[in-house]
């Protein structure tokens, strides 16, 4: 089996719970392939239970899957041969024949897919946790890939099960410091390039484990018709969505820079009042993040797409997939190195900026106003510390050129001008002359900024 990654903090609170010896119900729940299962399957590792995957399809199938596995499991000979037709008969018998003072899990992955065939299923499981399993020894893993459903079925207030729960799990990507250890055979920068296309995604991250470089991975798997992620945005919106298109549109239109309301809306040739219900639920999804400029004001905010994969696809795989079919596809170094830049940001932003700090911040984002932009900004209200930082996904930057750029545009940034302290940062592959610019100011190259998040040993 492959090295299992990072989730410490997951493993812990479990088996926190685990020995504690009283019923709990445990909601795992995040995107499709994010390592719910692998986590799962360890923490039940030399434990007493059963762990069930169900599979997306009837309800009659998925019944009858779950009771042999139970009969299998506790050797029950009525169990094998019954005859059972609804969710709420197979959880009263098992009320009867599960063990009350004994240390058990039962283990549901994929529940999602059993409330999308049948919603009743939470009435019936509330049922026979409020009778038995709260009354028992026994721990409840209900796993999910479905945001939606488990959001809605599952977590919501409406939910038969709302208030049950022993404690939930949003699974997230990993970040790269451990994504990174999937890709023990890339370069530095391959593994960077292998991120910015997919992400913190483990299952995605063992695709790209067998290749021997980023181009030669993006090649076979994105920009290959018989590629793994040639067609893999489609089944992940279409698992979560009926109306794949409007969401498509709206996908590509922010792909293209669009990213005001408005600009969606003209796009995608709808009205921009009936744009915000998709917008929520893309919003909600992680498929796009809406971002407003440090300091501004919160109704200007814009949006972009947040999902690594979904940004990458709808940059290079969507709009050539003609060339593709025809195997004339031809990447655009320059168009990659612009997208590369762009994800650079990002992720110096959201996972490098808070270990170089000189200070604790209180928030760390972008800023802009009309045509000026800082890529990075970090700061603290009770030191008034505040960091400027530029991100260049370039080799041999010149520093002091930027510095003297991003100099011109700070005393713009309107936060406490004339009594703040002042932090500068330039970012970028490798500089033309990495020498000292003063106190207040540091350089990063690719070796200092993968060396600030490095994994734990």
């Amino acid at each position: 089996m492959v090295r299992f990654i990072d989730r410490e903090y997951e493993l812990q609170e479990l088996e926190k719970i685990w020995e504690r010896d009283t019923a709990a119900l445990i909601i795992i729940y995040g995107r499709r392939r994010v390592g719910k299962s692998r986590l799962i399957q360890e923490f039940l590792r030399s434990k007493e239970g059963l762990y069930y995957i169900a599979d997306d399809t009837n309800r009659k199938i998925q019944l009858d899957e779950l009771r042999k596995r139970l009969a299998d499991y506790l050797n029950d000979s009525f169990l094998r041969t019954a005859k059972i037709s609804e969710w709420r008969e197979l959880f009263e018998y098992l009320g009867n024949v599960l063990p009350k003072d004994k240390r058990f899990c039962l283990a549901i992955d994929e529940f999602s897919y059993l409330v999308k065939s049948d919603p009743s299923i939470t009435s019936s499981l509330q049922k026979f946790w409020d009778t038995t399993l709260s009354n028992s020894k026994t721990v409840l893993v209900l796993s999910g890939s479905l945001f939606g459903l488990m959001s809605e079925q599952v977590l919501s207030a409406a939910s038969p099960l709302y208030g049950r729960r022993t404690k939930d799990f949003l699974l997230a990507p990993l970040a790269q410091k451990d994504a990174s250890l999937f890709l023990a055979d890339f370069g530095p920068e391959d593994r960077l390039k292998a991120y910015f296309s997919i992400g913190g995604i483990p299952e995605y991250l063992l695709k790209a484990a067998v290749h021997k470089s980023s181009d030669d991975f993006f090649a076979h798997e994105f920009f290959a018709k018989d590629g793994y992620f040639y067609r893999e945005p489609y089944y992940l919106l279409s698992q979560e969505f009926k109306e794949i298109k409007t969401y498509f549109s709206m996908l590509n239109a922010i792909s293209y820079g669009n990213s005001k309301p408005v600009d969606i809306a003209n796009f995608c040739g709808i009205k921009a009042r009936e744009l915000y219900p998709y917008l929520e639920n893309l919003l909600r999804l992680n498929f796009i993040r809406r971002e407003v400029s440090l300091f501004g004001k919160r109704q200007n905010g814009i949006y972009s797409i947040k999902d690594t994969l979904f940004d990458f696809w709808f940059n290079f795989v969507y709009p050539r997939r003609e060339d593709i079919e025809k195997n004339i596809f031809s990447l655009e170094r320059n168009k990659l190195s612009t997208y590369c830049g762009k994800r650079f940001e990002s992720y110096v932003r959201d996972e490098v900026v808070h270990f170089i700090l000189p200070f604790r911040a209180d928030q760390i984002g972008r800023w802009w106003h009309k045509e000026n932009e800082i890529d990075a900004i970090a700061f603290s209200e009770s030191s008034q510390d505040i960091l400027f930082a530029e991100c260049k996904w370039s080799e041999k930057v010149d520093a002091k050129q930027v510095l003297a750029s991003l100099r011109v545009k700070t005393p713009l940034v309107q936060w406490h001008n004339e009594t703040r302290h002042e932090h500068f940062a330039i970012f970028a592959k490798s500089f033309k002359r990495k020498e000292d610019l003063g106190g207040n100011v540091r350089l990063y190259d690719l070796k200092d900024i993968l060396k600030a998040a490095k994994p734990k040993k």
